[in-house]
């Protein structure tokens, strides 16, 4: 039996995140660990897009069916752009709503894990409006698995799925209000779940 993990709890500057406490972050996803961290939108549960058995693991967390991938976080739309097939429409449409609350679906590209890509071969990718969230990302220099973890308060993120992660966040309360979901698949917008982001230009 392996014993139970001792997940760190780490706190970080949400405004003025501290670079070495990142790095320590993006360390434990190097070596294949979980983590829990603040976006724009809720607590997130993540590892690296790469990990293949973190990623059955946050299924396993999450009791998702497989079929169902989660989306991830990028940094940046020029990371996007490697990771899904981005035209004029879809840069121009998340050059304005980016960083932000919402989940663009598009085509993904090769770089995509299969585990990650929908039986359409499509990705859910963020870039949320959080300094810690993307300076994790920007540090470890791939994408990361993002999905709720449900609740909003670190402390109890711990205690929830303490033996599982290795490094709890705490960037402070969340107001845990999921991003919205907008297709761009073949240029046209179709708002898949209406959340924090506003989705009236899309409508």
């Amino acid at each position: 039996m392996s014993r139970p993990k001792k997940t760190l709890l780490v706190s970080i500057n949400p405004d003025n995140p501290q670079q070495r406490l990142i790095r320590r972050v993006s360390d434990v996803l190097e070596s294949g660990g979980l983590i829990a961290y603040p976006t724009d939108s809720f607590y997130g549960i993540g590892c690296d897009l790469y990990n293949k058995k973190g990623i059955q693991l946050i299924y396993k967390l999450k009791n998702r069916p497989l079929n169902k991938p989660f989306s991830f976080v990028c940094d940046s739309l020029k990371e996007i752009s490697r990771y899904a097939l981005v035209s004029n429409y879809a840069y121009k449409t998340m050059k304005r709503h980016l960083p932000g609350p919402y989940t663009f679906v598009l085509e993904g590209t090769r770089l995509v894990p299969k585990i990650m890509l929908t039986k359409r071969k499509t990705v859910g990718i963020r870039v949320p409006d959080n300094k810690i969230c993307l300076g994790i990302v920007r540090t470890f220099g791939r994408p990361i698995i993002s999905t709720s973890a449900g609740y909003d308060d670190p402390q109890f993120i711990k205690e929830t799925f303490g033996s599982y992660l290795d490094i709890v966040v705490d960037g402070g309360v969340l107001n845990q209000n999921p991003s919205s979901v907008v297709s761009l698949i073949d240029d046209t917008p179709e708002v898949l779940r209406e959340g924090k982001g506003d989705v009236s230009s899309f409508l």
